[in-house]
């Protein structure tokens, strides 16, 4: 599904001179893409020979796409701070998104049980769409040929990326039969509930109804077969844990990689370290110890092969432990009463989560990484 950026700073995000330089440059209104441009009258003739387009028919489309200010200054903007695990958590695991999870798997039943019967649990499939759009209110309000024409052309930090995508658009629009100027997503084009940047959407979207379609806007059967592909696709490995909480008193930390995406040590190797954690994982399964950033010092967790699988669609340890905890607290939300042998229902309350409830689910996903 997704195609983010690699966790190398400067690659995603530009020197300090070229923000400025955008950051004046996004005080103009935005303006029709100039087809006369070398740059975009090159990129006219490579798609013309490579992918049979009709030049004059595209530089036509692309003349009405809008090279757009606004989505220079949003991908430029630095980050104001650099969140805990303890600030990052609170913006995704509230009882807010818990309810309305709730609500979509009792809706969407159907669906969501087809695509978990892949190997991905349905409570996954829920949280990579509750983090990333609040199940699907919010999915970005730019143009889609907007936001990768004003990157692809516009932005020289990652221009050739964005260029790449929009040559994956105009296939995807090809493919799917869509109006170019129609599908909106993010302003770093990425689209639909899910946010698949069109690389991905053409790589691992599914008709998962069987309507002749792969529409990830509004068909959650397509939505929940999509993101179940991309992790399978990407080492999911079914029956298996995500992550495990740890516990590092005493352990000898010393020489561990400081990747914390990179699957370098195994369940034993850690575990000769001193870590301590619970797994039915056998010894020489992949893992990597994270270190959590919180107020008043490091929480640490054990990522497995699925932690693995979910830092593909979006890489950032932070966002796959989001993922991994909000689906806990869905899971539990969710699950049926216990019944006795006697056939009683047990009345004790469920596992208490502590959330914190927001007043805006629009909170975005790491911007600077597009799917």
């Amino acid at each position: 599904m997704s195609t983010r950026c690699p966790r190398q700073p400067l690659l995603c995000r530009p020197h300090l001179a070229v923000f400025a330089a955008l950051a004046a440059f996004a005080t103009l209104p935005a303006r029709a893409l100039d087809t006369a441009r070398e740059d975009v009258a090159g990129f006219v003739a490579e798609m013309s020979t490579n992918h049979g387009f009709d030049a004059d028919a595209l530089s036509g489309l692309l003349s009405q796409a809008q090279s757009n200010p606004t989505i220079l200054a949003a991908i430029a903007r630095p980050a104001e701070k650099s969140l805990t695990w303890q600030e990052y958590r609170a913006l995704f695991i509230t009882g807010r998104r818990v309810t309305r999870g709730v609500e979509v798997a009792g809706a969407q039943a159907a669906a969501l049980e087809h695509a978990a019967a892949g190997g991905v649990p349905a409570e996954v499939l829920l949280a990579i769409t509750g983090v990333e759009t609040f199940y699907g209110e919010v999915t970005g309000k730019y143009r889609v040929i907007d936001a990768l024409s004003t990157l692809g052309f516009d932005y020289p930090p990652r221009s050739r990326f964005f260029r790449e995508q929009l040559v994956q658009y105009l296939l995807m629009i090809r493919e799917e039969s869509l109006d170019a100027l129609e599908p909106l997503g993010s302003y770093a084009g990425a689209m639909g509930i899910p946010q698949f940047m069109p690389g991905s959407y053409r790589t691992f979207a599914i008709d998962g109804d069987g309507d002749g379609r792969r529409n990830l806007w509004s068909d959650w059967s397509d939505v929940f077969a999509s993101v179940s592909n991309y992790l399978l696709q990407n080492g999911w490995h079914p029956g298996e844990p995500v992550m495990a909480r740890a516990d590092v008193t005493g352990a000898r930390l010393e020489g561990l990689p400081d990747d914390r995406l990179a699957l370098s040590e195994t369940v034993q190797s850690l575990r000769d370290r001193g870590v301590r954690f619970e797994t039915s994982l056998p010894a020489e399964a992949p893992a990597v110890l994270i270190p959590l950033n919180v107020a008043d010092g490091v929480e640490y967790r054990v990522g497995f092969s699925n932690y693995y699988a979910i830092t593909r669609y979006n890489h950032s340890e932070l966002y796959a432990s989001a993922v991994n905890d909000l689906a806990e607290a869905l899971a539990a939300a969710t699950a049926p009463p216990a019944v006795d042998a006697a056939g009683s229902i047990d009345a004790a309350p469920r596992p208490a989560h502590q959330f914190s409830f927001e007043s805006n689910p629009a909170t975005p996903t790491n911007p600077d990484t597009p799917k």
